[in-house]
């Protein structure tokens, strides 16, 4: 016989069990690149408006997963992982992708799946105290069957809510890309990949399995699909090759970005002389520190296009990481012009003014920063850069906000709060940085505050 105790921690351990399995996924590091964000905006823009929404209402974010998935998590941003760009064979699969995830957004599924995830919660509750008095009056196995039936109750009725999400989702998203005049083969091909994939490792397709899963069957799922897409006019559409073009490119410098040189080599040899391909080099060799190689690919695809300001934005990006700021001014200044000061070109482009450590180019490395928060408030490297042109300006009070900036973006609450009082104490009162400081203080109070209440 066990002690009360031992037993009571047992309880405990198991409830816990729910908790973990509906939690969203820890946050991953989000991967920002100026082409990247273009394209996906790009691609789900006409997603956006057949929904009913502005134009550019929805953000696109991508995240350094290697797993193939997507989701919504609250606000009108879709989180693609970089393991789906991977996997993706073409642009269309992506806003197969993007149209379900809208599903989710304008059918509130977030604010629904936390009211179901609250009732489960309450049904495992429920179950725990029952099993806790039960173990207290010394009924060991009444206590775990208690708590068994519970969380069985409780996974059911979240999975069940789950699968009804995803298959409104699903069906929302057909809308979508038939109001869009976007074609759905892409979105079953991606279907037909998952499928594949769940046959590689072996998933049941029987209904028990479908039963304990967040998702319905990929089978269950194209065979519904398929109906729908092809009797949509939009069935036959070609896919706009201009956008294909465009995801080659960026597929190839993500996996240049994140995988080892030796598999991007491996997968892009140098007999390859496209775009994607001097793309994918350029990145293996810029991380193995071979600059001359980097730069020859640079300058190859620069050659074929001299006006493609991604093409100078990695050249400058090249010449900078390799200790040579004052060579990356011109490029990147270049691409900044043409981009029409894109906030993450010109973030790069102010880091090699400072670079240089010339104290003439403080007056322009500002002025692009301003710029860049102006338009992107998210970005804590513009924000880190600012605060470091005001501390070399001698206004420390402005820099001590634009740390704060970058404080309460990096989940660093309690610093950013220091400094965020610190500036408004400092700055002239009334004017748009002392409120500016007000409403940081403010969020990282509520932050400290969240960290308090879930210890």
């Amino acid at each position: 016989m066990r002690p009360a105790t031992s037993l009571l921690a047992r309880l405990l351990a198991f409830a816990a069990l729910l908790v973990i399995g509906v939690q969203p996924v820890a946050a991953q590091s989000i991967l920002r690149d100026a082409e990247t964000e273009a394209l996906l905006q790009d691609l789900v823009e006409p997603i956006t408006e057949a929904a009913g929404l502005q134009k550019g209402a929805v953000d696109v974010v991508l995240l350094d997963d290697p797993s193939i998935n997507a989701f919504v998590a609250g606000g009108q941003r879709i989180y693609i992982h970089s393991g789906l760009i991977n996997a993706a064979d073409n642009a269309n699969m992506v806003q197969g992708v993007l149209a379900h995830e809208m599903g989710h957004i304008t059918g509130g599924h977030i604010i629904s799946g936390t009211d179901s995830m609250g009732k489960a919660m309450k049904i495992q509750l429920l179950s725990m105290l029952a099993g806790i008095a039960a173990a207290v009056a010394g009924a060991g196995d009444a206590a775990m069957a208690a708590m068994a039936l519970g969380q069985q109750a409780a996974l059911g009725n979240y999975l069940s809510f789950s699968r009804t999400q995803e298959s409104s989702a699903d069906a929302a998203g057909v809308q979508y890309l038939s109001k869009a005049g976007i074609t759905g083969k892409g979105s079953l091909a991606f279907f037909q990949k998952l499928q594949n994939q769940e046959f590689r490792y072996g998933y049941s397709q029987s209904d028990e399995a479908g039963f304990a899963r967040t998702h319905p069957l990929s089978g269950d799922r194209l065979a519904r699909l398929e109906l729908d897409y092809r009797a949509d006019p939009a069935w036959d559409t070609p896919p706009d090759p201009e956008q294909q073009e465009r995801f080659l490119r960026i597929k190839a410098k993500l996996f240049g970005y994140l995988a080892t040189p030796q598999q991007t080599l491996n997968s892009y040899p140098t007999y390859m002389t496209s775009v994607p391909a001097r793309y994918a080099r350029a990145y293996a060799y810029h991380k193995e520190s071979r600059m001359e190689d980097a730069l020859a690919e640079t300058d190859a695809l620069i050659a074929a296009d001299p006006k493609d300001p991604y093409f100078l934005e990695l050249k400058g990006q090249v010449l900078l990481e390799s200790g040579k700021p004052a060579e990356a001014l011109e490029p990147l200044r270049q691409s900044v012009e043409m981009t029409n000061n894109d906030p993450l070109i010109a973030t790069t482009f102010a880091h090699a003014l400072l670079a240089t450590e010339d104290q003439g180019h403080l007056e322009e490395a500002e002025k692009v920063l301003r710029a860049a928060v102006g338009r992107d408030r998210e970005n804590p490297s513009a924000w880190y850069q600012l605060g470091v042109v005001y501390g070399a300006r001698g206004d420390i009070p402005r820099a001590r906000l634009a740390s704060a900036e970058q404080q309460i973006m990096s989940g660093r609450p309690r610093e950013a709060l220091q400094n965020a009082e610190s500036a408004e104490h400092t700055l002239p009162q009334g004017t748009s940085d002392w409120i500016r400081a007000q409403d940081v203080a403010m969020q990282a109070r509520a932050e400290l505050e969240n960290e308090r209440n879930r210890r």
